[in-house]
């Protein structure tokens, strides 16, 4: 212990349309005449239901269900799409460019106003020429492809030329005319050669400025799930799996909540080597180390076994006569620096491939080193402590910079290679430039600053701060985001981290000798995880195996928190168990 609506019309201007015993009557609703006794009982559907017919409809067709999809329109009495854009589909993906064309006039007139004129960079963009222009583009580079020079001339001159639309793409499009074969015409233009699949993407493109009642946006439905699952992952206190994007990797048939089981929550393994007081951890950035400083002098260096998550003994590094407070993986996970409490005025550089001592670090007896952090180049680091000394060195233990004054209690480097934060005594962070020898207030507290850490979008900072709660600040706008509750905090120094696939957790050590474990956007504990009998010092999160996680205590061990057995091989497959909730059924991904 140290002190962030489609509409459906199944007609249009008020016309009636009969169809196989269908009729649409000119309002929103879809009229279905059933026979029943001999009898026509007409059936209204309203504007949601229409909605979710069609999109069932172009659902069916993008899984070849084509006649299942005519099917359903005609005994909904809706349609798909406006018959114009259902031509314009068809003869886009036929590679008929004239009747394309055709059709792209007769739904000019289709265009909502609003939507026929919109800002692009700044400038106005003409929905009808910017359709007009990727069709002529693709005819252009399929004629291309198909070694019609003088077709894709054609082409060039004489139509794509008097739109007056996009000049620069079109000089860009005229050297293409250089290519020796399709495979160079295909690298330089980024597009996939002539066929369906780059006929579909150009579809796509063309469906985003129709309206949604002319014509569906693409894959609505899919992404319409996509963003329910998303939501629910987002819910779900406990996700912690890396998922594809646009990918369901989940059930749809009930909501989605994962296990606690599968959440770091279990002790694994209890490590005694140390013997004396644990004051330190953290997994290297590749995940496949930690390391450990004590009381007791030493560092242990533990090897991480990605496929069983067991910790095991590697090397134990000797010679820190002040005890070991503080540790810091360099980026490339090859050096570590190890720091001493506070009237340690040197530091280490291991050599963890060779497990030598590069280099110590010591410039006046008088100093106090008890921080450090690594620039994100792995060339130079920053080191300090509360007597005044903030320093920044080289590999080599040369100093090259130095600021003076500075009480620092805990120090890291931003990802612009050029900021340090420090957390001074006067209960703020500050951002220090060596380059240009300026400093500028990042956010002050009301109490003593101990240690802090910052995602690895570098947007975040996690505080822990004395007599008080782990705080959670934005380091661009500046604000207090959330107060985590739950932690004995006094005048100890304690470190948090942050955690997950996503680092959506962040967890803590305290002095009531628990770990616990928050959603990032919860204040409440979603895990207390018992199992250390004095204050635990510090608590890292694998950032690699996020199903791993390390705490350090004055009781003297390690504990190595994983997912209950079942769940902690990397190689099971996905499956799944029904589990009932407040009379709900949720179905679990017990693997994921």
């Amino acid at each position: 212990m140290q002190q962030a609506a489609n509409g459906c019309s199944p007609q249009q201007n008020g016309t009636s349309e009969s169809r196989q015993g269908i009729t649409q009557n000119g309002t929103d609703d879809c009229v279905i005449n059933g026979d029943v006794n001999g009898e026509i009982i007409p059936k209204t559907m309203d504007k949601t239901n229409q909605e979710i017919v069609r999109l069932v409809g172009q659902y069916l067709k993008s899984v070849g269900l084509n006649q299942t999809a005519e099917f359903l329109m005609q005994e909904s009495g809706c349609r798909l799409d406006h018959p114009a854009a259902a031509k314009f589909r068809q003869h886009v993906m036929d590679g008929d460019w004239s009747k394309a064309d055709s059709d792209l006039n007769e739904l000019k007139s289709l265009l909502e106003p609003s939507s026929n004129q919109t800002m692009q960079n700044n400038q106005p963009l003409n929905l009808y020429e910017e359709m007009k222009f990727l069709l002529l583009e693709q005819k252009y580079l399929e004629y291309l492809e198909d070694g019609k020079v003088l077709d894709a001339l054609h082409v060039l001159r004489n139509e794509l030329t008097p739109l007056q639309h996009n000049t620069s793409r079109v000089h860009e499009l005229s050297s293409y005319m250089m290519c020796n074969g399709r495979e160079e015409l295909h690298a330089l233009a980024h597009w996939q050669g002539k066929g369906t699949k780059s006929r579909t993407l150009l579809m796509d493109k063309l469906q985003t400025f129709l309206p949604p009642t002319i014509m569906l946006p693409p894959r609505r439905l899919h992404n319409l799930l996509i963003q329910a699952v998303d939501v629910q992952k987002q819910n779900c206190p406990y996700h912690n799996t890396k998922s594809e994007g646009g990918v369901i990797d989940v059930t749809l048939l009930v909501d989605h909540l994962c296990s606690k089981e599968q959440f770091p929550c279990e002790t694994s393994q209890i490590l005694n080597d140390h013997c004396d007081e644990v004051w330190f951890c953290r997994f290297s950035p590749d995940g496949l180390k930690l390391a450990t400083g004590s009381k007791d002098t030493t560092v242990i260096i533990w090897d991480v076994d990605p496929e069983s998550l067991q910790v095991t003994h590697r090397r134990t590094l000797e010679g820190h006569g002040y005890g070991v407070a503080y540790l810091a993986w360099s980026p490339d996970s090859t050096h570590l620096i190890a720091c001493g409490p506070e009237d340690c005025p040197e530091l280490w550089i291991w050599n963890i491939e060779s497990d030598e001592l590069r280099v110590k670090v010591s410039h006046s007896p008088e100093d106090s080193l008890t921080s450090c952090s690594w620039h994100k180049d792995g060339k130079k680091f920053v080191t300090g402590g509360i007597r005044g000394q903030f320093y920044q060195f080289d590999l080599e233990g040369n100093i090259l910079d130095s600021w003076e004054g500075v009480r620092v209690n805990c120090l890291w480097c931003r990802s612009d290679g050029k900021t340090v934060l420090a957390a001074d005594t006067h209960q703020r962070i500050r951002g220090y430039n060596f380059d240009m020898l300026s400093d500028t207030n990042i956010l002050q507290e009301d109490h003593p600053v101990m240690t802090f850490t910052v995602n690895a979008a570098d947007r975040l900072a996690l505080l822990n701060v004395a007599t008080q709660s782990v705080h959670l600040w934005d380091l661009e706008d500046k604000c207090l985001v959330r107060k985590f509750q739950g932690v004995t905090q006094g005048h100890f120094t304690i470190h948090s981290c942050f955690g997950g696939v996503n680092q959506d957790f962040v967890a803590s050590g305290s002095e009531d000798n628990k770990v616990y474990i928050w959603h990032l956007k919860r204040e409440l504990p979603i895990a207390i995880l018992n199992g250390h009998t004095r204050t635990v010092n510090c608590v890292s999160w694998n950032p690699v195996y996020h199903q791993l996680m390390a705490s350090v205590s004055d009781d003297g061990t390690i504990r190595i928190w994983a997912p209950a057995q079942k769940y902690r091989s990397p190689t099971n497959k996905n499956s799944y168990v029904f589990k009932k909730n407040n009379n709900k059924f949720f179905l679990i991904n017990i693997y994921c």
